[in-house]
């Protein structure tokens, strides 16, 4: 995701604008694009200022942001789990259908694995 253009530039051109311009004119003068420009004047309106919103997702979001604390819970208390066993056990205690890799990702985020892996053997001493 790109860089939001810099506040002068903004102040610039909304200033162009309301001094009687047009919105084409305005994006020809600073090189801009139209929508740039009218996206400018409609954040003025509603408002009063030219800051930046927020970019992206904030991370938290979604279906599992609110159940972090139980997948980590639910992971301790059985890490034999797979991804399937905790689609169905979501589905049940939740009430929520989601898919096995928004699982995976879930358990990415908090540092947790989904594989299973045997008991290695150790080495006897000779």
């Amino acid at each position: 995701m790109g860089k939001p253009h810099p506040m002068a530039l903004r102040e610039r051109v909304v200033a162009f604008v309301e001094e009687g311009h047009t919105h084409r004119a305005a994006a020809a003068r600073f090189r801009v694009s139209v929508k740039f420009v009218n996206d400018m004047i409609i954040l003025k309106r509603e408002t009063g200022g030219l800051k930046p919103r927020p970019q992206g997702n904030c991370g938290g979001h979604g279906k599992l942001g609110r159940l972090q604390d139980w997948i980590r819970a639910r992971m301790d208390g059985r890490p034999d789990l797979t991804l399937d066993d905790l689609v169905l056990a979501i589905a049940d205690a939740h009430q929520l259908t989601v898919h096995r890799v928004s699982v995976w990702r879930a358990l990415r985020s908090l540092g947790l694995t989904h594989k299973k892996r045997p008991a290695s053997r150790r080495a006897k001493a000779a």
